[in-house]
C-alpha cells in the first residue's frame, strides 16, 4: 500500500486507467521505476512538469489534477482524507484543500463529512 497521498492519488488514477506502471510511463514519458517509487512513497518531491505528464497520461478529472502538485507540496495530508474526496464527487478542490488544513485531534478516524458539513457552512455565512 502507497505510503503517501500522493502516491495513493496517483495508484488510484492508474487503476481507474486500468494501466500497469509501464503504460502509465509510456504515455507519460516517465521513468517506470520513477512512478512506482512516487506510488510507494519513496519518492515525494516530483516537479510540475512530472506532475502534469502524469496528469495528463491519467486523464485526470480537473480536482485531481489540482490535488496532484498539493499533495506533493504537502505530504502529511492523510490517505483517508484523499480517499473520502474520491468518494464524494460533490467535493471541490476548495473543499480539499480546506479539510486538509483542518487538525484532527482524538484517536478517532476523522469524520470528513460532518468536517465538510461545518467548513462550508463556515464559507457561506462569510458570503
Amino acid at each position: 500500500m502507497p505510503e503517501t497521498a500522493l502516491g495513493f492519488l496517483l495508484r488510484e488514477l492508474r487503476s481507474d486507467r486500468a494501466l500497469n506502471l509501464r503504460e502509465l510511463a509510456q504515455l507519460a514519458d516517465v521513468d517506470h521505476a520513477y512512478i512506482q517509487r512516487l506510488e510507494t512513497g519513496m519518492k515525494t518531491s516530483p516537479s510540475d512538469e512530472v506532475l502534469a505528464k502524469l496528469a495528463k497520461a491519467l486523464r485526470a478529472p480537473k480536482r485531481e489534477a489540482e490535488m496532484l502538485p498539493y499533495l506533493a507540496r504537502n505530504p502529511d495530508v492523510a490517505m483517508s482524507l484523499v480517499a473520502f474526496v474520491r468518494g464524494e464527487p460533490s467535493v471541490t478542490f476548495g473543499d480539499f484543500r480546506g479539510l486538509a488544513t483542518i487538525a484532527h485531534r482524538g484517536a478517532g478516524r476523522p469524520d470528513y463529512a460532518t468536517s465538510l458539513k461545518r467548513l462550508r457552512a463556515l464559507w457561506d455565512d462569510e458570503d
